[in-house]
């Protein structure tokens, strides 16, 4: 089955498509609240004069690779969902449930688990909002998610107060299909916003960020026309005359020097002509310096270090490693924590939500050196919380054995209770105290025996001079 078969293109869905309402209707504030929203941040021209729009944005290098680290980091992540077992916290995968292979493996028949979820990132980078559409059977058990479009996604409010969203499917999409609105409701739409003022829409950072934006493209648009110019400052050809076509003239010279491939060509002037530069070198305006800016600008806007783009200007090798950690706990992790929370409200019905949980395991990115890791698992076997089995499974090893000991936890013997502290001292003592008059006794002995040995050493004399 296709992805538009699971739309409902060729099985129009049997619930009746809600009415948009109009603004004196229903719930106006809040239905004009959750449509502006949407329209506060929107793609436009900057102030540079240059058009700035998901696309353009993609085009400049250092908004591509933030958007590819973040969305291949947060797909690369294994994602598991889990069962409690019981009231402390105990907890199991819950491989059984439908929505196991849903969330590791694949959606759905046409993409695996890192493309959805890559999918799904880069919206949530560009728009600011990830749609996918839940398929669910009769019995209310997700079957499959396909990601949507999210600048065909409008969300608004029925007479009752209730969200849908409104899909909107052009020709180009469907071949066949006239522009058709898809009708959806709530539960058949996973949502994750991103950041936005009512908690329902996300505003994109490209269109808030729009003006900064498109500095970084008037600055790569100078310095391609900078080249293709030869590399020389534009000026001006004066002639003492009066020139009949200077058309003619200006481009007869760009046709011979202008260019990259025509740069460094020595120019021959007729008739008393001059050439004057007219605007400032590269070096004078800063080229270089604005474009190093805009790379810190654009990691700022998407928190990426700076190193992790290939940026290593300000990187040294004492702090890189701080920089990975500092990626994972504030770059990486507000967005796994949007997405664990959208799976337990979008997919996971109510009943269920209090047992299963979904978890991005980010153990892999937290990993050490190999010297922190062995002293790390060594911490952990002498204080008794680490098995030997459990160190294998973290380095992807054979278990050990159980027969063996390879689940079996140790705990060093010279550890005591703080609480027992005391008491071990009072034992010390106690046991002293008993010993002392066994020791005291020998002591008193120890005189007699020698005394009775310095006596008897001259008679044993004596007798041997006798003989």
């Amino acid at each position: 089955m296709t992805f538009w078969e699971w739309l409902g293109f060729e099985n129009p869905r049997d619930s009746p498509q809600p009415e948009t309402p109009s603004p004196k209707e229903g719930l106006p504030q809040v239905t004009d609240n959750v449509r502006d929203s949407g329209q506060t941040f929107v793609f436009g021209r900057s102030n540079a004069g240059e058009q700035v729009d998901e696309k353009a944005a993609m085009q400049i290098p250092t908004v591509y690779a933030c958007v590819r680290l973040l969305a291949e980091s947060i797909a690369a992540l294994p994602l598991h969902l889990y069962r409690v077992t019981d009231e402390n916290g105990n907890k199991e995968k819950a491989r059984d449930h439908p929505l196991y292979k849903i969330l590791y493996r694949q959606p759905n028949p046409e993409m695996t688990s890192f493309v959805f979820w890559e999918t799904l990132m880069t919206h949530l980078l560009l728009w600011g909002n990830a749609y996918a559409q839940i398929v669910r059977d009769g019995k209310n058990t997700v079957l499959g998610l396909y990601p949507l479009l999210p600048e065909n996604v409008e969300v608004d409010r029925d007479e009752s107060g209730e969200l849908y969203y409104i899909y909107h499917a052009y020709t180009d999409e469907v071949p066949g299909e006239q522009n058709k609105d898809i009708y959806f409701r709530r539960d058949e739409i996973f949502h994750v916003p991103g950041l936005g003022f009512n908690g329902l829409i996300g505003f994109s950072p490209i269109a808030m960020m729009k003006n900064s934006l498109g500095t970084s493209i008037a600055v790569d648009k100078y310095g391609s026309a900078f080249f293709k110019n030869g590399a020389q400052p534009s000026g001006v050809l004066e002639h003492p005359g009066i020139m009949k076509d200077p058309n003619r003239v200006r481009d007869n010279w760009e046709a011979a020097y202008g260019g990259a491939a025509n740069a460094h060509r020595v120019a021959v002037l007729e008739e008393g002509m001059t050439y004057k530069p007219i605007s400032l070198p590269p070096e004078d305006s800063q080229f270089l310096e604005t474009k190093q800016f805009s790379v810190t600008e654009i990691c700022r806007i998407f928190r990426v270090p700076p190193h992790l783009v290939a940026d290593l200007s300000r990187a040294t090798f004492s702090n890189i490693e701080y920089q990975s950690l500092n990626f994972v706990m504030h770059s990486l992790t507000p967005w796994i924590v949007r997405i664990e929370q959208g799976i337990i409200k979008d997919l996971l019905l109510e009943e269920e939500q209090d047992t299963y949980f979904p978890k991005f395991n980010v153990d892999g990115l937290l990993r050490g050196d190999y010297q922190s890791r062995m002293n790390g698992y060594a911490t952990g076997i002498s204080n008794g919380f680490l098995s030997p089995n459990d160190i294998h499974r973290l380095e992807n090893m054979d278990l050990i054995p159980a027969d063996q000991g390879g689940d079996d936890y140790y705990l060093n013997g010279g550890y005591v209770k703080l609480k027992d502290a005391g008491l071990a001292q009072q034992n010390k003592a106690t046991a002293a105290q008993q010993n002392q008059p066994q020791q005291t006794h020998l002591e008193e002995e120890t005189p007699d025996s020698e005394n009775r040995q310095s006596e008897s050493t001259p008679k044993r004399q004596k007798e041997r001079r006798a003989r």
